[in-house]
């Protein structure tokens, strides 16, 4: 099966989040994007500590997506330095990861 990777970002509004979120199933480079709102993130940023209120974004992916999605994910991306962030997968149910595999790329992966 492939290498699936957990994708991390946040956005400044609900609506560029979303936008986001369907451009990255739409085209194939994620399964599944979580959007969960109302995460307060602290951060330096131009020798200042700042506060703001986002989106965060959780997606399900494969590694050999991943620039692709980072490519994606920055020209959709209203900050100049946007937080794309990702995990490996360790494991999970494999019938999900399976749909994973599928969904991504429109399936021409081979499954193992």
């Amino acid at each position: 099966m492939s290498e699936f990777v957990i994708v991390l970002m946040t956005a400044s509004s609900q609506q560029e989040a979303e936008r986001i979120a369907k451009s990255l199933v739409t085209e194939w480079l994620a399964a599944c994007v979580n959007v969960i709102p109302n995460a307060v993130s602290f951060y330096r940023w131009e020798g200042k500590v700042q506060r703001d209120q986002e989106v965060l974004l959780i997606a399900k992916s494969r590694k050999d997506v991943l620039e692709d999605l980072i490519r994606r994910v920055r020209s959709l991306h209203s900050y100049t330095v946007p937080e794309i962030i990702a995990l490996p997968l360790s494991g999970g149910s494999d019938d999900y990861l399976r749909w994973v595999d599928q969904e991504v790329h429109g399936g021409w992966h081979a499954m193992d």
